[in-house]
């Protein structure tokens, strides 16, 4: 930094233009993939997280705290929680262990699996592409793999789960021979080799499927010659501020500091840790991995139009529905709930361990987000309790 004691007009001119260019922004998320695309990712620099003030989040804060540290301890919950209204923080906190071993407790920085939670990312990576022209929701997955052995299948059909599909888990764990895990083009090979039947004709019914999304995540790969890992870096993550989320691919990426490790109980309340298997290098339908506050980010972020426009997103959020017209609970990347009091747009996920929720209540305004890797297997109820406390003792409802 340089001082100037004296600052005749020029220079002061000069300082007020480079100040004020210093905080200006663009609203555009970077893609930096095809040739023809040569505009220049223009990071938005996002605030803090905002919070509410301490005055009016005590009650509440008293009161999750409480119920968590019972249920870590009766009912062994490693993790981290977070609640957020209308974008700001009400409460966050970790409990439990990071290793069980070494005795190192969760902290803020520690950094989850999200198993299932990771489709929304992989939706909107999509959704992106979209937006730019690249490619069409209506495309045949063909169009970008031509030995893709089931030609009418669509990228909608893989977004809302409605593809029929069979499951790739059972090709890779019966079929693959290689020391190191399969990736996702050797998997899109073993698809095309072994042709497994359709569980369902394409468009015809709801099934939810792991293997579309995984397709998904290599149509992404496909397109912008970048992993998977990459492309959600420059378009998602690094635009967001989303410091401590990444994708790990199991033996092709090295395991990060703070990146926790699955656990399961064995022998009353001992923990063992989980390990990898065969389909731990596939991504798309897992293996993002990140923290709550940076999810809050992404909500926040995703909401207000930073990433994908608005009218994408309504169809984000919005129910599908089978080629007969039959409305489907699931979105593109988000489970959808609206026969309960307040319509949720929410998504669960659970792997080797780990145990993730996002939720969001549309009409108060609620996220709530939950971290967990030791097989905690009572994610709903927590959510509801937290939920219930929120709407009794949260001194900013009115606000």
């Amino acid at each position: 930094m340089v001082f100037i004691n004296r600052v005749n007009n020029k220079y002061y001119l000069l300082l007020i233009f480079f100040v004020f260019n210093s905080f200006s922004v663009s609203t555009s998320v970077g893609i930096d993939f095809k040739k023809e695309i040569t505009e220049v990712v223009e990071k938005k620099i996002l605030p803090v997280i905002p919070s509410y003030p301490h005055s009016v989040t005590q009650k509440v804060s008293v009161k999750i705290d409480s119920l968590l540290k019972r249920i870590h301890k009766r009912q062994d919950f490693n993790g981290s929680i977070l609640v957020a209204k209308n974008g700001k923080l009400i409460f966050t906190e970790e409990y439990g262990y990071a290793d069980f071993n070494k005795k190192t407790e969760i902290d803020k920085k520690s950094v989850f699996q999200l198993a299932s939670v990771s489709k929304q990312f992989t939706a909107t990576a999509i959704l992106v592409l979209y937006e730019k022209g690249l490619i069409g929701l209506d495309d045949k997955v063909v169009k970008y793999f031509t030995n893709f052995p089931y030609e009418d299948i669509t990228i909608k059909q893989l977004l809302n789960h409605t593809s029929g599909l069979p499951k790739y888990f059972w090709l890779a764990e019966h079929e693959w021979k290689n020391n190191k895990p399969p990736t996702n083009i050797e998997m899109i090979e073993m698809m095309a080799e072994y042709k497994l039947p359709l569980f369902f004709r394409p468009g015809s019914r709801f099934d939810y499927s792991n293997t579309g999304y995984f397709v998904l995540a290599s149509i992404i790969e496909k397109i912008s010659e970048k992993s998977y890992g990459d492309f959600l870096n420059t378009n998602i993550f690094e635009p967001l501020q989303m410091n401590n989320s990444y994708v790990y691919r199991f033996e092709q990426d090295i395991v990060k500091d703070d990146q926790l490790s699955g656990y399961r109980l064995y022998r009353r309340w001992r923990h063992a840790k989980i390990s990898a298997t065969v389909n731990d290098a596939i991504v798309g339908d897992k293996n993002v991995y990140s923290t709550a506050e940076d999810l809050l980010k992404w909500i926040n972020g995703l909401n207000s139009g930073k990433i994908i426009s608005k009218n994408t997103l309504q169809e984000m959020y919005s129910k599908g529905e089978t080629k007969y017209g039959r409305k489907i609970p699931y979105g593109y990347g988000f489970r959808i709930n609206d026969k309960t009091s307040e319509k949720i747009i929410y998504h669960n996920g659970k792997w080797n361990g780990f145990s993730t929720s996002i939720k969001q209540y549309t009409d108060s305004d609620l996220v709530i987000i939950t971290l967990e890797h030791s097989n905690y297997n009572s994610l709903n109820y927590l959510n509801n309790k937290v939920k219930s406390l929120v709407d009794k003792h949260f001194e900013g409802n009115s606000l």
